[in-house]
């Protein structure tokens, strides 16, 4: 491994936090899913720059205030074991940038991908005039989608008030103080009358068993945003009885539940779950319509009990 006192470039400072996060054993998924990506990322933010991987770029010399700029953020990432997102307080989703503290959870759902597409084919983006973003945490899906739908008023709902406090900052980082409406609200609770052509959650879905094998790096995230019960459908079970009272006629739900896939499939082997595939990775993100939504009220209401 590169001495840091041998370090002269950027280049070599990137490889130098590399190596040093790996004999670290990070763990990561919190925006980059390697040793590599995540010195990088640091690298060029605690020097303030915009990531630009040209060679020419990468060469430049760096000062001995800049290394030591750099090496401290390192050092903070492996000390700490905390997201690379809880340092800089900043993340990336679907092509935009979010303020972020340990208050919500690191954006990173796969559901940025649909929301690039507009939902689309399963949606008819002129149709859609109203959206929920139900535990909407840091309020990074329901902005990504306020940008998707320029028409459409957006909704975001959460039981945390103090995940609320950061997505206001988002909702006035993004100037979308007039088209997004911030609710404190567990589940639907809060949200009576309310009726949406499209709803959008991530809600917790962590079951007990992955809740007690968690990495370090997930435990400094809020608890409230990951557990949900013994088999992770505690949230999603009573979000499905009652989204039958908020969806118009032709309104979709589209919900991540993650591992807790098979535990929903397996509780509700009628129920014609539609399980999307996604271009860059991710998994366990169901679509339902309103039809299979009200045809099946009567199970999710049972199971809900």
């Amino acid at each position: 491994m590169t001495k840091l006192s041998e370090v002269k470039s950027l280049r070599d400072i990137i490889y130098y936090g590399a190596a040093a996060f790996d004999a670290a054993s990070l763990y990561y998924g919190h925006g980059t899913d390697n040793a590599l990506d995540e010195a990088a990322y640091l690298a060029f933010f605690a020097l303030k720059e915009a990531p630009d991987f040209s060679d020419e770029k990468l060469d430049t010399c760096l000062s001995a205030e800049n290394i030591e700029e750099v090496n401290a953020l390192f050092q903070k990432r492996i000390e700490s074991r905390k997201p690379a997102g809880y340092l800089t307080h900043e993340a990336w989703f679907a092509g935009l940038n979010f303020y972020i503290n340990d208050n919500v959870l690191v954006p990173r759902s796969p559901i940025a991908e649909l929301i690039e597409e507009q939902f689309q084919p399963w949606v008819n983006p002129e149709k859609v005039k109203n959206i929920l973003d139900l535990c909407t945490g840091s309020g990074c899906i329901a902005i990504a989608c306020a940008y998707a739908f320029p028409d459409a008023a957006v909704d975001a709902a959460d039981i945390s008030g103090t995940a609320l406090e950061v997505a206001k900052i988002n909702q006035k980082k993004h100037h979308l103080e007039n088209r997004l409406n911030i609710i404190e609200s567990d589940l639907f609770s809060n949200l009576q009358g309310r009726k949406y052509d499209l709803i959008v959650s991530n809600p917790p879905y962590v079951d007990a068993e992955d809740m007690a094998n968690l990495p370090d790096e997930y435990r400094h995230e809020p608890e409230l945003g990951l557990t949900a019960g013994e088999t992770g459908l505690d949230l999603v079970i009573p979000m499905l009885r009652d989204a039958k009272d908020h969806l118009n006629n032709d309104g979709v739900l589209v919900v991540e539940v993650g591992n807790s896939e098979h535990a929903l499939a397996e509780r509700f082997p009628n129920v014609p779950f539609m399980w999307l595939s996604f271009e860059y990775g991710g998994e366990g993100v169901f679509m339902l319509d309103a039809r299979d939504v009200d045809k099946y009220h009567d199970d999710f209401a049972a199971a809900a009990k």
